[in-house]
């Protein structure tokens, strides 16, 4: 069977995609430097699915130690999760964000270059549409104008891997660009464990319904929407991840570069998302309405029927499974992975 690396796959969305591959039958390698995610993540994988995982604590911007990985195993692709992901913090500081998310690229290109591996899926995102274009967004609209360097970066590492399989015919590039992955495992093993103050909103939402936060505040509530808040495609990790699974059976058979959105299609705003946990789980969420947060879209949602056509893929979860598995995941995992505290 195939064997995948996982550069980053120790993260919330790496750790559910392995669960996936993992089932799937795929062996999976991971790298990850662990400075956004943990190695029990890891070990809760392998009791999910009772296989084991081979792991090597490498930063993936290190050449020469992620060399070891590719000289040390035949690895038939690679799905690239490493990467610094906070919006606000990428605002704060652009070097960091730029050296670390380009380097990490360029790093896995190179020894997917000398090693011979010619199969990469790249984690993109729905920030690269930008602010042009309209709702909902096709994967054959030009990439937009990003609002911070977080964005850049992915727009930038996107086109990178286009020019590598331009120049190199045999390398296979599928970029999925994910919208708004929340929920966890529905074990409740697994789940999305933020270090500090969450940036997203569900575990924002998690850890006021869990006693860690006093209250949540909504960015604005004069949005032209229907209720007046922000709207967003919210895509259950499971159903992200079994994405993955199909981009990777995809990559194995084809060449040249395809793009995915991983969405629901279907928009929901904040004040549906509090609304929808406080029903499903029983529990009353403090909430207040502050300014609005710059950089913040009204709507931003996918049309996914390219991802069903071709991959034979659509999400299955609602609204409530998510809702329903983030608390699953928080009431049992109160301080995520950090089990001393």
């Amino acid at each position: 069977m195939s064997t995948i690396l996982l550069a980053g796959g120790a993260g919330y969305i790496g750790s559910h995609t392995s669960v996936e591959l993992l089932s799937s039958g795929y062996d999976v390698i991971i790298a990850d430097n662990y400075s956004n995610s943990c190695p029990e993540a890891v070990r809760r994988v392998e009791k999910i699915t009772g296989r084991s995982v081979k792991t090597y604590e490498v930063d993936i911007q290190d050449k020469t130690a992620l060399e070891a990985v590719f000289r040390e195993n035949k690895l038939d692709a690679v799905i690239h999760f490493a990467g610094l992901k906070a919006v606000g913090e990428s605002v704060e500081k652009p070097l960091l964000y730029y050296r670390n998310n380009i380097d990490t690229t360029l790093s896995l290109l190179e020894c997917m270059n000398e090693y011979g591996v010619k199969n990469i899926i790249f984690s993109s995102s729905a920030t690269v549409y930008g602010e042009e274009n309209p709702v909902p967004y096709t994967e054959e609209m030009k990439r937009g104008t990003c609002t911070n360097p977080y964005g850049w970066t992915k727009v930038m590492m996107e086109q990178i891997l286009e020019d590598a399989s331009k120049a190199d015919k045999e390398l296979s590039v599928v970029l999925l660009r994910y919208f708004n992955p929340i929920g966890a495992h529905s074990s409740g093993m697994i789940g999305e464990d933020p270090q500090g103050i969450p940036n997203n909103l569900m575990p924002y939402v998690a850890q006021v319904a869990v006693g860690r936060r006093e209250k949540l505040t909504i960015f604005g509530n004069d949005y032209d929407t229907p209720d007046g808040t922000c709207r967003r495609d919210y895509i259950h990790v499971t159903d992200l991840a079994k994405g993955h699974v199909k981009a990777v059976d995809y990559v194995l058979k084809n060449s040249g570069v395809e793009i995915f959105n991983l969405g629901t299609g279907t928009p929901y705003s904040v004040t549906e998302i509090v609304d929808t946990f406080e029903k499903v789980n029983g529990i009353k969420i403090p909430h207040v309405y502050g300014a609005r947060r710059a950089g913040d879209l009204p709507e931003s949602y996918a049309n996914a029927d390219k991802a069903l056509r071709v991959l034979g893929w659509k999400t299955e979860k609602t609204l409530a499974d998510m809702c329903r598995d983030t608390w699953n995941w928080q009431k049992n995992n109160p301080n995520g992975y950090n089990t001393a505290e």
